[in-house]
Parts: C-alpha cells; sequence; structure tokens
C-alpha cells in the first residue's frame, strides 16, 4: 500500500522544524520576560471537560477517542455498539458507551481545568504560557491543519485591566523581535452587547455579531442582507448604520460610542476598559498606527466576557496570526467562580507562513553542521574523530563521512546538506599537524595548524 498523511497533519524537514524552533524560542524567552511559568498538560482529556466551552460549532470539531472497550465487548453488545457508532458519524455524539476522552481542541480549557482542580495551590495572580499542539477536525486549508501548535500565555485571578496592556506589549515585543510587522486589532464584549442594546436586539446579540464579523468579507450590502434574514429589523439595522463608517482614530470612535450609550452601562463599561487599555499602551510608546479598533471584531463570544484581540500581518493576506481576551467565567463551569482570567495566543503556524513569505528566517534558523570531514580511510579517519570530538565539545557541529569514497561523492554530500566547510586531513597534513578545509560558500581553501583550527 502506498504510504500517505492523515489529511490536515504534516511532516517537518529539518529545515522547517529548525526554524519552528526559532519561533518558538523567541516566544518562549519573552513569555519569561514578562514573568510567565511554563505548564503542559495531557493530549486528551475527559470528552466532559472540552464540550460546551466552544459553542455548537466547536463541539463539532472536537476529536473524539473511541473507547477501547469496543473491541472487548462480547459479540452481541459490540454489534450494537458498532451500529450505535455507525449513527453517530452522521451527527455529533457524547455516548459514553462509545467514546468519553477527546484530543484536546485548545490550551486555555485544559489551563481552566488545571486551575479549577489546583487554585488551592497557586499562587495569584497564576502567569502561565504553554507550548503544545491541538487537534481540530476541522476542513484543511492554507495556514489551518488538524493538527497544530498553540503558544499561549494566560493570567488568572486578576482583575487589573494592567494585564491587557501588558499583554499588548507582549504581542509588539514578540513579533518585533521575529520583525514580522503587525497590527492589533482590539474590541470590547461589552461594547457589542452595548450595541445590541442600542438597537434593542439584545436576544440576537449572537446573530447580530456573526453578520458583523463579515463586514470585511461581504461589505455593508451583505452584512445588511443577513442581518434581515436572521429577522433583525430595519429600524434596529438604521440605528447601527454609524458602524459601516467608522473613522480611523480609534479614541475617536470610542468617543462616538460614549455619546450613542449615554444610560447604556454595559457598553459604556467597555468603552471605559477599552479607552483605558488603548490610553495606556500610547502612554507607553506604542505606536498608534499598531492598534486597531475594530468593532466588528467578535470572535470567542462563547466565552470572553471583556476585551477581544486579533492580530494580523500587515505585509501578507493571510488570517490572523494571534489573538485572545478576556474570559472571567471560564473556571465556574468546573465549579469554581471569582477566578478572572485573560489570555492570548500566537498562531505558529501562520506565523511561519507570513515569516518563510517575507524571507524574515535569518541563517542561524536552519540547523546545518559546521564541518563535514572527508574520510580517505586509513589512520586518517582516527586522527578526524579525535579532531571532532575537540569540536564537538567547544559546542562546534561536525561529523565524519561514513565511508571512504570518492571525493566528488563527499563533495555532493556536504553540498546537499547545506554543511559550511569540508575538512581534509591526509597523510601530509597528519604529518605536519596542520588541517585543511575548504569553506563551500566562498570556495576558498586554507591550510591551518591543528591548534589555529579547533581555536
Amino acid at each position: 500500500m502506498k504510504p500517505s498523511l492523515a489529511k490536515g497533519t504534516r511532516d517537518f524537514t529539518a529545515q522547517e522544524v529548525s526554524r519552528r524552533k526559532y519561533i518558538i524560542n523567541i516566544l518562549q524567552n519573552n513569555f519569561e520576560l514578562f514573568g510567565f511559568q511554563p505548564l503542559e498538560t495531557p493530549s486528551f482529556e475527559n470528552l466532559s471537560t472540552l464540550t460546551g466551552k466552544y459553542g455548537e460549532e466547536g463541539d463539532r470539531l472536537i476529536f473524539k477517542i473511541l473507547n477501547s472497550s469496543i473491541n472487548e465487548a462480547k459479540e452481541d453488545k459490540k454489534t450494537q455498539m458498532l451500529n450505535d457508532f455507525q449513527r453517530a458519524l452522521e451527527k455529533p455524539f457524547s455516548s459514553e458507551s462509545l467514546t468519553d476522552k477527546a484530543l484536546r481542541y485548545d490550551l486555555t480549557v485544559p489551563f481552566a481545568r488545571f486551575v479549577a482542580m489546583n487554585h488551592g495551590k497557586l499562587t495569584f495572580p497564576f502567569k502561565r504560557y504553554q507550548i503544545q499542539p491541538v487537534w481540530r477536525a476541522d476542513r484543511p486549508q492554507k495556514g489551518r491543519y488538524r493538527e497544530f501548535y498553540q503558544c499561549d500565555a494566560d493570567i488568572v485571578g486578576s482583575e487589573s485591566l494592567l494585564q491587557e496592556v501588558d499583554l499588548v506589549q507582549l504581542y509588539l515585543k514578540s513579533f518585533s523581535d521575529l520583525r514580522v510587522p503587525v497590527t492589533i486589532h482590539m474590541n470590547n464584549r461589552k461594547i457589542l452587547s452595548g450595541l445590541a442594546e442600542y438597537a434593542g436586539i439584545t436576544d440576537k446579540l449572537i446573530d447580530f455579531t456573526v453578520a458583523l464579523d463579515k463586514l470585511d468579507k461581504i461589505g455593508k450590502d451583505g452584512v445588511v442582507k443577513e442581518l434581515l434574514e436572521r429577522e433583525i429589523s430595519q429600524e434596529s439595522i438604521d440605528k447601527l448604520d454609524f458602524l459601516f463608517s467608522q473613522s480611523d482614530d480609534a479614541l475617536e470612535n470610542l468617543l462616538q460610542l460614549k455619546e450613542k450609550f449615554a444610560g447604556n452601562e454595559i457598553g459604556l463599561q467597555g468603552v471605559e476598559e477599552l479607552e483605558f487599555v488603548l490610553t495606556q499602551s500610547l502612554n507607553l510608546g506604542v505606536d498608534i498606527q499598531n492598534l486597531v479598533f475594530n468593532i466588528t471584531l467578535a470572535r470567542g463570544l462563547d466565552y470572553y466576557t471583556g476585551a477581544i484581540f486579533e492580530v494580523k500581518a500587515d505585509e501578507v493576506a493571510m488570517g490572523s496570526i494571534g489573538g485572545g481576551g478576556r474570559y472571567d467565567n471560564l473556571t465556574e463551569v468546573f465549579g469554581v467562580k471569582n477566578i478572572p482570567g485573560i489570555g492570548i495566543s500566537f498562531g505558529l503556524d501562520r506565523i511561519y507562513l507570513v515569516m518563510e513569505e517575507l524571507n524574515l528566517f535569518p541563517e542561524e534558523a536552519s540547523s546545518k553542521t559546521e564541518y563535514l570531514f572527508a574520510n580517505f580511510g586509513g589512520e586518517g579517519t582516527i586522527e578526524a574523530l579525535k579532531l571532532i570530538m575537540q569540536l564537538r565539545a567547544k559546542g562546534i557541529s561536525a561529523e565524519l563521512y561514513p565511508e571512504s569514497a570518492k571525493i566528488n561523492k563527499q563533495f555532493t554530500y556536504a553540498e546537499k546538506k547545506g554543511i559550511k566547510n569540508l575538512v581534509f586531513l591526509g597523510e601530509e597534513e597528519i604529518k605536519n599537524g596542520t588541517v585543511t578545509f575548504k569553506n563551500l560558500e566562498a570556495g576558498e581553501q586554507k591550510t591551518v595548524s591543528s591548534e589555529e583550527f579547533l581555536g
């Protein structure tokens, strides 16, 4: 049978692994600079831990694990279970006789479960970062896979808006270190709730925001059409017409909302929170061009309760490469109340694609052997291995071509692997205590003493 990959998964070559590690190392360094501590959780969770946390659409994308007990059941019971399973394939299912475990869908819910289980032992505010793979039964497309890594930073146990300000700084420093130009789009769940109240469509909040979120894809006419299809009245739509003519000045847009939200408590609270985050970020020297008040941003409304973030690359047509928000009620589903939280995530795979398209990976982001020692056989082999050991002891990568082969073959091997230098240790070099090496990139060849070579 011809081997193939499972849909939505990938193999990673040496170069890809090295470049991914380059991104991860920068993110990890910044997480720790900002006071976050590492955490890892299991690859799979109890199904009950995950379901009901991501909305109906999210629940459909959870990879469920078939119970092993189906294989151990008696024949009549097995037939019944297999029939149940066949029917379950046609619709979402949660029957514990078939499955009670699932691959984690994201890192936030497992983190909330961890906090709920260990809140008596943690020091609050508790700041953790987590870099691990997650799985979603999604339709694969560019930048979207069924198995992918998330790089998260979360803070629980504090309602301070300074946390939002700090996460803006974390985003901007990390992407600056990666040399990826970005814009951070910001909104607040309370502003969206305030808009729904202002237009008299509080009971249609999700319908309203789902349509509004498509503004950049289908335009004003498309959004209006969808709002009408969702049974939102023309009168309400007319009240929201100002949303389609926002200025480029975030603070000016917030001022306009303040006027419209007079007497609208939830809306005013959202405006004040976002105004604080924007103002303090600007006071810290953030370029206003890097921050956008995007009133149509409506991600994660099933669990976000305040600030909402989305990061977009400036020079590449790509979906968001980061996102997050405040989720003050998430641990309540695990029976633990009054633990507010906020977190952000970096999309490793999309960041990789952006950096690749913009040619931003430095040469050191590729894993390459520094020296390849040519193999001429005989005494030179042992002497080469001795030098290789000394190089490795200094942290310099080196290897010996494994067989005594024609030099052209060894040259070809070095070039294909991107090895920088080919070393010759023949009888003359051994006799004189020297080393000859050729820099394959520059085409220069030198002979130096062994001591000088080892530096």
